[in-house]
């Protein structure tokens, strides 16, 4: 059975003082998905990982339903929403519920991009800015490499900002980088002088290479790859505040989108919840619905406990990040691991509930797609990505025990 299905969301989870506009917010994108994004996802996500099967129009549409627009300022040329992190972190929800692959598209678009030019002078702001609100522009945020991911500091991070005339040339490589292949410029974090130091480069000019998208085990219409700097122009103007402020810059939006991917967990866990909902009312067993059998709604009491609990996470650190709290933690880091850490411990139930039905990606003899198996493939990812849930397990141990 496909998406959509009867959803629960309303029935177990009920928001508390949630702005008005948040609310419609959430009904114009889930719209967008079920009419567009849902019934292109089975076909998108059985193609490798190529240029050519990058979904450009749903990327396009995004642009034009203004969601670009959600995270920031009408100074900025944004939406200038009360709550825009909580209103971007709701858009994150609502596309991974159908695909987690266009909500980390998206992520790396708006979220994680915008909160690094937020540190920019205006000039350099308004230079890039309009364009990724617009689309014209896509972005992407390059902080890992091949041996710095988890331990970021400036004895770890190889690529290098070297001074010349009126800037500096970039030399190193950044790897696992979404978006890169189809991207028109990055937020590079880099050493000057050895600081770490925050930089906007063109990518579409000599010196920069990209290799060919990597194959990875899910969210396949999500492209990464490294990027390889070979004295690349970065202009003076392109620096990010001030030498030296590439780690606090990092941080602040990691925090971003760290409670971005909380949401992303909530979603992919909401669909395969309401998926096995739905399968377990009509699939008899033993003369009985499997619904009707005490393990599994046990099992399933528990999952929606947990997934109001991990919605009601990100909300809280999304709200305090929207009253002006630049790193809200232990929120922030309880959201993103608990909330990836549903998103794969339903799927992997949901797959369990379908029986032979879960592990199939599309049956020879109708051709129907069941979906689950691609959530639990997609699952995965986010548990690693945007700080390791080991990583974030630790923050929050430190604020028990402290440094």
């Amino acid at each position: 059975m496909q998406l959509p299905v009867n959803r629960t969301e309303e029935s177990f989870f009920h928001g508390i003082s949630v702005p008005q506009e948040v609310q419609e917010l959430r009904h114009r994108v889930r719209r967008f998905a079920e009419r567009e994004l849902g019934p292109a996802v089975a076909a998108m996500e059985e193609q490798p990982e190529d240029l050519s099967s990058f979904p450009a129009t749903l990327v396009a549409r995004m642009a034009e339903l203004g969601l670009y627009r959600v995270p920031y300022g009408s100074h900025e040329g944004g939406d200038g929403l009360s709550t825009p992190m909580l209103a971007a972190a709701v858009v994150m929800e609502e596309l991974a519920y159908y695909s987690n692959s266009i909500a980390v598209i998206y992520d790396c678009q708006c979220v994680l991009s915008g909160r690094v030019l937020q540190y920019a002078t205006d000039e350099l702001k308004m230079t890039y800015l309009p364009a990724i609100i617009s689309g014209q522009k896509i972005a992407c945020v390059a902080i890992t490499e091949p041996d710095a991911g988890s331990d970021v500091s400036p004895t770890s991070v190889g690529t290098m900002a070297i001074p010349a005339e009126g800037g500096w040339r970039l030399t190193g490589r950044k790897r696992f980088i979404i978006n890169a292949p189809v991207a028109d410029l990055a937020c590079v974090l880099c050493t000057i002088d050895g600081a770490l130091s925050m930089v906007v480069v063109d990518l579409k000019q000599e010196g920069v290479t990209i290799p060919r998208p990597d194959r990875k085990l899910g969210m396949h219409a999500c492209l990464t790859a490294d990027i390889v700097f070979d004295g690349a122009w970065v202009p003076s103007g392109n620096l990010v505040w001030k030498e030296g402020k590439g780690l606090r810059i990092a941080l602040a939006a990691l925090t971003r989108g760290r409670i971005a991917v909380a949401a992303s967990g909530v979603g992919m866990a909401q669909a395969a919840f309401d998926l096995s909902v739905h399968h377990m009312k009509s699939r008899r067993m033993f003369n009985r619905a499997l619904a009707e059998m005490q393990h599994w709604q046990f099992r399933f009491a528990e999952h929606a406990t947990h997934i109001a609990m991990a919605r009601d996470l990100y909300y809280k650190a999304a709200l305090r990040h929207d009253a002006g709290e630049e790193f809200p933690e232990p929120e922030t880091s309880m959201s993103k691991y608990f909330g990836t850490q549903v998103a794969g411990d339903v799927a992997r139930d949901a797959v369990q509930v379908h029986g032979g039905y879960g592990f199939m990606r599309r049956l020879g003899a109708d051709d129907s797609v069941y979906g689950v198996e691609r959530i639990y493939r997609e699952a995965k990812g986010p548990e690693v990505y945007e700080g390791s849930n080991e990583i974030l397990k630790w923050m929050i141990a430190r604020q028990m025990f402290g440094r």
